[in-house]
């Protein structure tokens, strides 16, 4: 039987690249997959393929986010795993020169969205003390940066991160566990400008890593954060005690 047999699960931003790739995936483990974005033809054409459930919101908006929530639980269950995926780069332009609410718009659905996709999956995740959140995040949030940079993504993702945290913090010994994972740089429609020659990894990698952390075998190291490419998700587990012990996989300032 497949490990996710019977799991719910409800990936944000899932009509095209990673997130599509993710719904493919969680499928693929037997979980039944609500696909959320913008773009109905997109994740229509995501859900059709995967035998999933299409949901078309807005993770930035409270009332958007609630009307998917109810529209997913209504018509699959409630929901076991919640991938906040939907995400957006933002303008290139320096930070005294972007626009203002441009550049407020990409912590909108970076990091307000999953705040909200967490607000309303949670309360349902602690009644049945059972649930799972992947937060995808990036390694904009704490790799050394150039001075032509994106300063709204890189902010919204170290936000998302440090979010996920303390989520996970407040939920310990809940049955509900928070994790915060990169998936290292996928070439993608937002990634594509990076050029042929980017180093690129591989699009199953991150994929992968969701379907082992939604399979709860990871639940020890809620709150860390975990990277598809150059973290071994399994060796992670074998060593989840040192993990914890030593406070590794975890973004802090160290002296």
């Amino acid at each position: 039987m497949p490990e996710l047999d019977g799991r719910v699960a409800l990936v944000t931003g899932g009509g095209r690249g990673v997130g599509a790739n993710v719904a493919r995936e969680l499928a693929a483990g037997g979980a039944r997959v609500a696909v959320s974005a913008r773009s109905r033809d997109q994740v229509e054409a995501v859900a059709e393929k995967i035998g999933g459930l299409a949901v078309v919101a807005d993770v930035s908006k409270p009332d958007s986010v609630r009307a998917m929530v109810d529209q997913v639980e209504s018509k699959l269950g409630p929901i076991d795993v919640l991938v906040n995926n939907a995400g957006i780069s933002g303008t290139l332009d320096r930070a005294w020169e972007a626009d203002p609410a441009e550049w407020w718009r990409v912590f909108e659905v970076n990091l307000f969205g999953p705040f909200l996709c967490c607000r309303a999956v949670v309360p349902g995740m602690l009644e049945r003390r059972h649930g799972r959140i992947v937060n995808v995040g990036s390694g904009a949030a704490y790799l050394p940066v150039g001075s032509t940079v994106e300063t709204g993504y890189g902010a919204s993702k170290a936000g998302l991160y440090r979010f996920g945290e303390m989520l996970a913090a407040q939920l310990d010994g809940t049955g509900v566990v928070v994790f915060t994972i990169s998936p290292g740089l996928v070439r993608t429609d937002m990634t594509a400008r990076f050029g042929d020659d980017a180093p690129w990894t591989p699009p199953e990698l991150a994929p992968r890593l969701v379907r082992v952390l939604a399979s709860g075998r990871a639940d020890k190291l809620s709150g860390r954060y975990i990277h598809a490419e150059h973290d071994d998700v399994e060796d992670l587990i074998r060593r989840a005690d040192q993990i914890l012990d030593e406070d590794l996989n975890a973004i802090r300032l160290r002296r």
